[in-house]
């Protein structure tokens, strides 16, 4: 029982750092995610003011 307690004792601090990186790299995947549509509906947007301008109309509010 006593090999199993310090096998344990080395492994766990390994898990929770792997956790923390875990952690970390899914944060910027999401912010990366989320900036990347956010990107989208402003070129979006500025596709469709520039079309209404070709066209004489006012840009709709998007």
């Amino acid at each position: 029982m006593d090999t199993l307690l310090t096998a344990l004792a080395a492994i766990i601090p390994s898990v929770g750092v792997g956790f923390l990186f875990w952690l970390a790299i899914r944060a910027l995947v999401n912010a990366d995610r989320t900036e990347r549509q956010a990107l989208a509906r402003m070129d979006a947007a500025e596709r469709a003011a520039e079309a209404a301008g070709k066209n004489g109309e006012s840009p709709s509010s998007v």
